[in-house]
């Protein structure tokens, strides 16, 4: 079965995705939410992919390998932009994201 053969992966995508969520909703409360409009945009990106990119493997989806390519971009991008800030939940959100893009890289 698809999602025994792939259950880290599933677990790396479910950490992603709710660490970008996390992200997210921190991002919200931050006194300049302006400055965090490209984070936010990402974050809810790259975990709306991750969910998606995790139903489709349990569901054994035919486009799992090109869902996995878009999603390692998704998830570099968003990588990309929360290491930019110095909040430690960005932080921990780009870490999330970079090792998720590896993830997906590895059955793109």
């Amino acid at each position: 079965m698809a999602h025994e053969q792939h259950a880290d992966l599933l677990k790396t995508l479910h950490e992603c995705m709710t660490e970008c969520n996390h992200c997210f909703d921190a991002c919200l409360k931050e006194d300049n939410v302006k400055m965090m409009a490209e984070c936010i945009r990402l974050d809810r990106e790259c975990a709306d992919i991750c969910s998606y990119l995790e139903q489709a493997i349990t569901r054994n989806s035919p486009f799992v390998g090109q869902l996995a390519q878009v999603c390692a971009q998704i998830c570099e991008a968003c990588g990309n932009e929360c290491k930019k800030h110095d909040h430690e939940h960005c932080q921990r959100c780009a870490e999330a994201c970079f090792k998720c893009a590896e993830a997906c890289k590895n059955i793109a």
